[in-house]
């Protein structure tokens, strides 16, 4: 996980740099159309997020679904950031947020 992070934060550091508009979209696990595994993580996320001291964690690393990917990365292309950079995690991702 911790290579996962550094390696997310180095790229994110990239774009910065670049200059460029982007939106980064934040998802920790998008278990898409195939892979049946993040499922298990449902229940265990439901847990925590019912915990006040493991909510807002359990929130920001949720899974979201692929329906909400897609909408999230359609949004990201109709309404490019105002500024340089848009970072936009799960709870906006999952609200339609971003």
């Amino acid at each position: 996980m911790h290579a996962y992070i550094a390696v997310r934060e180095e790229g994110e550091t990239l774009v910065r740099a670049s200059g460029i508009r982007a939106t980064i979209l934040r998802p920790l696990v998008h278990p898409g159309v195939r892979p049946w595994w993040p499922s298990l993580l449902l229940p265990v996320y439901a847990i925590l997020r019912r915990i006040p001291t493991t909510r807002a964690g359990a929130e920001r690393l949720g899974l979201v679904t692929h329906r909400e990917m897609t909408a999230a990365l359609v949004r990201a292309i109709e309404t490019p950031p105002s500024g340089t950079v848009r970072i936009v995690e799960v709870p906006d991702i999952r609200q339609g947020t971003a």
